[in-house]
């Protein structure tokens, strides 16, 4: 049984007004850790960069405006046009990226198909993952 979801997509990074650049993501999800998303960008590359972020921030932000603080989303456009929008900051910078919102949303939908909503606590060990992050145990 396949115990993750992934797929590539290409989003564009806005760069100097009127700038953009493609930047190569992997969106990955994997069952062991039921909460998260990762956002690998260049992935399979020595620059790739990792952001790991809720499962249902994605999802909130689908529809609406979600996050805040680091990690802030919201959908723009409408139908075959409509784009996610992801806002990262670090201490280094900001990053304002979008992508295509039908893809992000048919990789979600499969995450789901692995652990349904509201089932995220069913095979997750409190206990052990207090322990890995208390103690660095995996």
């Amino acid at each position: 049984m396949t115990s993750y979801s992934d797929q590539v997509l290409y989003m564009g990074l806005a760069g100097a007004p009127g700038e953009r650049f493609v930047v190569p993501t992997r969106l990955v999800y994997e069952a062991h850790d039921p909460f998260a998303v990762r956002f690998v960008f260049h992935p399979d590359t020595d620059y790739s960069v990792q952001w790991v972020m809720a499962r249902d921030l994605i999802a909130q932000g689908l529809s609406r405006p979600s996050g805040q603080g680091d990690v802030r989303i919201w959908p723009t456009g409408s139908g075959d046009d409509a784009e996610l929008n992801l806002v990262l900051s670090s201490p280094s910078g900001v990053a304002r990226l979008t992508a295509q919102l039908s893809a992000v949303a048919q990789w979600l939908e499969r995450t789901y198909g692995l652990v349904p909503a509201g089932h995220e606590t069913n095979s997750f060990d409190v206990d052990a993952e207090l322990s890995r992050l208390l103690h660095g145990t995996r």
